[in-house]
């Protein structure tokens, strides 16, 4: 006979995802960015509470695709003319992947974007998922999915960053985090713009200080991260 989950702990569970919708909603950009002439993607940050802990979904590239085959990310991609804003783009290519169908996604907000290595907008789409969510990643774009303990992004065990160097001064911090899956066995690196990004909804939800170094106003999350993508789309745009 199947366990009967006890109140308490769903109870719990629901503070704590209820909490965190509350927390994440006063980070909602909405599309304040959408106007920039960018080439414009999403990417869909997948939140879920599994054993009584807040985790966050990733996927791993194919070997398949030509650009950075392997690489750990969330699902996403580049926008479609058929894409009503950032969320349609997220949520298609959600459901392309990983099998993630729109009706198994709770929006809860879209955070500042990034910038990639292709200058195109990247915006983040977070949503709650069921911890039943069962993945069925396409072969030909996604090679495993995984999920992580998203304090992990507070209190890494193996965390290195990576300064890159501006005119002889440090403009931007790159994380990269080392994950132990203790499920699959193996490990999983975590960096670049998808770091940035967990990083900042751990800040975002959490609220402390991190064990590592950030380039964020812990006290202005979100005007500080404003402010920093601003300096990056300026300084992009200034070498086109």
């Amino acid at each position: 006979m199947a366990a009967v989950p006890d109140s308490d702990d769903e109870g719990e569970r629901m503070s704590m995802k209820d909490k965190a919708k509350l927390r994440l909603k006063k980070f909602d950009v909405g599309d304040r960015f959408s106007h920039l002439p960018l080439a414009k993607a999403s990417v869909l940050i997948p939140l879920m509470v599994k054993d009584g802990k807040l985790c966050v979904l990733f996927t791993v590239r194919s070997m398949k695709l030509r650009r950075s085959p392997g690489e750990v990310c969330f699902p996403g991609g580049r926008s479609d003319p058929t894409d009503r804003d950032e969320i349609a783009t997220a949520l298609r290519e959600a459901k392309e992947e990983v099998g993630l169908h729109p009706e198994q996604t709770e929006v809860i907000c879209r955070l500042v974007p990034g910038i990639d290595k292709t200058f195109s907008l990247v915006t983040p789409v977070v949503a709650f998922i069921e911890d039943t969510f069962q993945a069925h990643p396409n072969p030909e774009e996604v090679s495993d999915v995984f999920s992580v303990p998203l304090e992990y992004f507070i209190s890494p065990l193996k965390y290195r960053v990576i300064p890159l160097v501006k005119m002889g001064e440090v403009s931007y911090l790159m994380h990269s985090f080392e994950y132990d899956d203790p499920e699959r066995k193996t490990s999983f690196t975590i960096w670049g713009l998808t770091a940035n990004f967990v990083v900042f909804l751990a800040l975002a939800i959490f609220g402390k200080k991190p064990t590592f170094k950030v380039q964020f106003d812990l006290d202005n999350l979100n005007s500080s991260a404003e402010n920093n993508f601003m300096k990056l789309y300026n300084g992009g745009r200034s070498k086109l």
